[in-house]
């Protein structure tokens, strides 16, 4: 049984490292606050002090954390993981970065004899709790085939799109389309309000059709119960889609869909709020609009 490091308990990260116990997966964890490390160690977890002492303890370790210059930070770091690095461990990123700092990365960390896999995730809290994730990676094949067994203790679907940095060049494709779903239903919704029909309704008309998509069938009916509570925080769909954004700069090309949508949640940002689920863009349509869908 592989043994197995988690740095970076928050949201999702810490329901992912919570599979990889009661998949049986002897675990080390780290996190800047305490209190996620010393709820899985109530359940079982070893805690470390430093990236660099987790990694030296296990044979895989893996980070989640909020950005690139996170996990430059982390990896690469004083006391990262590359300080405690040894031959024959795996490295596993499930956070969202640019390709080319996830390139950067698996360079430096070759050098110590680690193999990387930039593995970004989609599915949501939903799915971190759930082991029902989608895992797109990228990296050498040897070292994913060495990480499947907790990879699937972790999600359902495991695809491997190419070399490093393939995994986040998928990711950012990934967010592309969340937004532009995100976006789209909240114009939906509030465009049947204002129509005078019942977006209920409209939603259970369309979903079965053309339209159908995991945004119509999860989110819709959380936002007509007034919740709009993270499942995936509007901040971090905005820090996403600005490495999309920064991403399709360096290769020279306009994504013109999704630049408007980068400027949707800026907007929502800047109008606080940035902690409630992306899906909550629906409220700078109501704003732009007048409508509310709950009035």
């Amino acid at each position: 049984m592989l043994k197995v490091g988690y740095i970076g308990l928050g949201l999702m990260g810490k329901s992912m490292a919570r599979n990889m116990l009661r998949a049986g997966f002897p675990l080390v964890v780290h996190n800047r606050s305490r209190g996620a490390v010393n709820e899985l160690a109530a359940q079982g977890a070893s805690a470390a002090n430093s990236p660099a002492e987790a990694a030296s303890q296990v044979d895989v370790i893996f980070t989640n954390l909020p950005d690139t210059p996170d996990v430059e930070l982390v990896v690469l770091g004083k006391n990262g993981i590359i300080e405690g690095a040894h031959q024959g461990l795996v490295f596993v990123d499930n956070s969202t970065i640019k390709p080319a700092a996830a390139r950067r990365i698996a360079e430096k960390l070759a050098a110590k004899g680690v193999l990387a896999l930039d593995a970004p995730v989609s599915g949501g809290d939903i799915g971190a709790r759930d082991g029902t994730l989608s895992i797109m990676v990228g990296g050498p094949a040897e070292a994913l085939e060495k990480v499947m067994p907790v990879f699937t203790a972790m999600g359902k679907t495991v695809t491997h799109v190419g070399e490093a940095g393939a995994g986040q060049v998928a990711k950012a494709a990934n967010q592309i389309m969340v937004a532009a779903q995100m976006v789209a239903m909240g114009e939906l919704l509030v465009f049947s309000k204002k129509a005078g029909v019942d977006p209920r309704k409209v939603v259970e008309a369309i979903k079965g059709g053309a339209a159908q998509c995991w945004t119509l069938d999860v989110k819709p009916p959380r936002l007509f119960a007034g919740n709009r509570n993270p499942g995936f925080k509007a901040r971090m769909q905005l820090k996403d889609l600005e490495i999309v954004m920064d991403s399709a700069a360096d290769y020279g090309m306009p994504l013109p869909s999704a630049a408007l949508d980068t400027r949707l949640f800026q907007e929502m940002i800047g109008m606080g709020m940035g902690e409630l689920d992306n899906s909550a863009v629906l409220g700078m349509i109501e704003e732009l609009t007048g409508v509310k869908i709950l009035d």
